[in-house]
């Protein structure tokens, strides 16, 4: 009996199958909610640092990057960046986008690393989650951490955005721009708006971006669109490109730059559910290609990059000239012509040239299925 006494544990409530978490997951189950939207739940984190040093082969031009929250409201179904919740063990492919981290005090945590980033050395905002998500209208880390970067001189920032919230901020990014190598980047993945609305759902209109790029140039900021990701059979065609180009042309864009969709494991049952429900003429290729890889071949990307590279030459976007001269062009046009605005023109056709096998569709995106099979 009391051999069978000593196996029963003193404490049972303390003792748990559950591993034990620690760094960031630990940190992150400690969070309380602070704010609440629909189907969203913003949660507090208390990050110990705010600089990020890179240690990405793909995006190795910079040193640091900074990302005031972790997760995204936008719901982008390519959205690589999935997988940064999984170090706060939360497995689930949709919370990236339910359950949103704000970063407490990251103004003063920037402060306090500053030392570390040298002149010259380029710092990234908003890499793996959007600076300007909506819950930033309230929040105000991106501004906060703006507010002290435009203290500084001789730094090189780089800011990544879908969103038209960042021209709340053109006076902080002036200030910047004045003392230090500003560029930001507005993501336009498609200038088609019915395209736009299943592929970004919670993201602001196309039409709107490149108001928003149109905005940032007029105050004299270098601005430049990010057609990323090109996605194969969809918007990888030259008119495709194209269009997005023209655009960005009249909008006095300062350059463009497209790469090919990518697929981590964390976002590859995503955006083939998308591919399923939305282009199931192309389900089959896109299993062939990504199923078991995250990048499609390297003569895919060839042919690509040579599309690409003529239609930044044709629309003189490959180069960037100087902010005076692009500024004396704005001048013509103080906004978007309404045309390219208010419609988002006829449907592209889906894409056969690369990938030849494919049946053609008659319309741009397929009927959604009702339901999924096994």
């Amino acid at each position: 009996m009391g051999e069978e006494k000593a196996k029963i544990p003193l404490f049972p409530i303390l003792q748990s199958d559950e591993p034990a978490l620690s760094g960031i997951a630990r940190i992150a189950a400690c969070g309380h909610e602070v704010d609440h939207g629909h189907l969203v739940e913003f949660l507090s984190l208390d990050a110990k640092s705010i600089l990020n040093r890179s240690v990405s082969k793909r995006m190795h031009y910079f040193r640091w990057s900074i990302n005031p929250y972790r997760g995204c409201e936008f719901g982008c179904r390519y959205c690589y960046a999935r997988y940064t919740h999984e170090f706060m063990e939360l497995r689930d492919p949709e919370l990236f986008e339910r359950q949103i981290y704000i970063k407490q005090n990251a103004a003063w945590l920037f402060r306090q690393e500053l030392r570390k980033i040298k002149r010259g050395e380029y710092l990234a905002l908003g890499t793996a989650t959007d600076p300007y998500q909506p819950i930033e209208r309230r929040a105000r880390v991106t501004r906060s951490l703006l507010e002290v970067f435009a203290e500084q001189a001789g730094l090189q920032l780089g800011i990544v955005t879908k969103s038209t919230l960042i021209e709340r901020d053109i006076d902080l990014l002036q200030r910047i721009a004045a003392r230090n190598r500003l560029v930001v980047h507005i993501t336009i993945t498609t200038p088609d708006a019915g395209l736009a609305r299943i592929l970004e759902p919670r993201a602001p209109r196309p039409d709107l971006r490149f108001r928003t790029v149109a905005a940032l140039r007029r105050a004299g900021l270098e601005t430049g669109i990010l057609c990323c990701p090109v996605m194969p059979g969809i918007t990888d065609t030259a008119p495709a490109l194209e269009s997005v180009a023209r655009r960005a042309q009249r909008a006095g864009a300062s350059f463009m730059a497209a790469n090919p969709l990518f697929l981590k494991p964390c976002s590859r049952p995503t955006f083939l559910a998308f591919i399923h429900d939305h282009f199931p003429q192309l389900e089959d290729h896109y299993a062939k290609r990504y199923g078991n890889a995250d990048f499609v071949s390297e003569a895919y990307r060839k042919r690509v990059a040579d599309i690409v590279a003529a239609v930044l030459r044709k629309y003189e976007l490959d180069r960037r000239p100087t902010d005076r001269l692009l500024l004396q062009k704005l001048a013509s046009f103080p906004d978007l012509p309404a045309d390219s605005a208010g419609s988002p023109g006829p449907a592209l056709p889906v894409q056969q040239e690369l990938w030849p096998s494919a049946k053609p569709s008659g319309a741009l995106y397929g009927r959604r299925r009702e339901t999924r099979s096994a």
